[in-house]
């Protein structure tokens, strides 16, 4: 086991230099070229996105996520003339944002942010903070609801001003094309749903020649978090009737149900009776998987790799148990694999 990795916990350090800084694309590589790690149980053999149909077996059923990411990232003038980026999570329903001021220098969020303070935004739009999020008493926070003047649908005010999210590991400025998956149909996520990313026609082509189903849902990703243990906010999400039946179909026949992306995970857990059994369902989900609440539908999970402490570790675990993950990341951070968007990624199968 890599010393990096500390037993019993899943406490790890990313190594130096581990982080994807561009696209596979514009590193030599395709998209579906990236690495695979593939853990069973404890066991793990390393392969490439494009080897997927090899690894999945007819009667599998791989469940995509069709959100599209919008370019959520806005510059604002605050009152003092303070220019700072602006992050949007997602739209209410009631017309107000929620959005992350960032620092000046896009490190963190704003600490100084409190009810009342008034953004202006290009388009003529203002935002005035409302209250924390999602917790409003709350008098601090990373997330805020804030009121747009003229009322304005965020994915509109977006597609025109707005340009990709963007973190420090991320060299340069890429096009919203390259944070886009090939299932991205219905536009909503501040964030790319990664996981779906190494896709290709070709690979989605040799899977259905392969005997393994796909189907979609949908869950738009807000901004994702950078505190430790921080739960994933609430997010708006579909289950279509004709995935669930195929789900139920699966399960039934002793098919395998695969995840792409803990996004994926979430939704079909948030329609799922203690059973397993899957129905249709749409709106909000905060479901938050973990030691107390396993999986009960999703047995194989494709997901990039997460930043210690994120909560997405427990959803891993509540998939594929905590000696699988443990051993997958220590044999990820013993050979190298990339961190984050542009990054490698791990398939958990049971």
């Amino acid at each position: 086991m890599s010393p990096l990795l500390s037993d019993p916990g899943l406490d790890f350090v990313v190594p130096a230099g581990a982080e994807a800084t561009a696209p596979p694309e514009h590193r030599g590589l395709s998209r579906d070229g990236i690495r695979m790690l593939v853990a069973r149980g404890t066991d793990a053999s390393h392969h490439v996105v494009a080897d997927l149909p090899e690894v999945l077996a007819p009667g599998d059923l791989v469940v995509v996520n069709t959100s599209a990411t919008l370019p959520a990232a806005l510059d604002a003038a605050r009152r003092d003339g303070r220019s700072q980026p602006v992050h949007v999570s997602t739209e209410l329903d009631g017309g107000r944002w929620v959005v992350e001021v960032r620092r000046v220098d896009n490190r963190g969020p704003d600490p100084d942010v409190r009810p009342g303070a008034q953004l202006s935004l290009p388009g003529g739009v203002r935002l005035t903070v409302a209250a924390a999020y999602p917790d409003p008493a709350a008098t601090q926070s990373r997330l805020w609801t804030a009121r747009p003047t003229p009322a304005t649908h965020s994915a509109t005010h977006l597609a025109k001003h707005g340009r990709p999210i963007r973190y420090g590991y991320v060299a340069e400025p890429w096009p919203l094309a390259d944070y886009q998956t090939v299932f991205a149909t219905h536009p909503g996520s501040a964030e790319m749903p990664s996981a779906g990313r190494p896709f290709t026609d070709r690979v989605v082509t040799r899977l259905v020649a392969a005997g393994v189903a796909l189907a979609p849902i949908t869950l738009h990703c807000g901004v994702s978090s950078p505190e430790a243990h921080e739960p994933p906010s609430p997010e708006r999400f579909e289950v279509p009737v004709a995935t669930a039946r195929l789900v139920n179909v699966v399960r039934a026949a002793g098919g395998r149900v695969v995840a792409i992306g803990t996004t994926v995970v979430r939704a079909l857990e948030s329609v799922a009776d203690p059973s397993g059994a899957v129905g249709p369902g749409a709106g909000w989900t905060d479901l938050v998987l973990g030691p107390t609440r396993p999986a009960r539908v999703v047995t194989g999970l494709l997901t990039g790799l997460h930043e210690p402490g994120a909560s997405h570790l427990q959803l891993l675990e509540a998939v594929a148990g905590t000696e699988a993950v443990r051993a997958a990341y220590a044999e990820a951070i013993d050979r190298r694999y990339l961190w984050h968007e542009f990054g490698d990624t791990t398939l958990f199968l049971p």
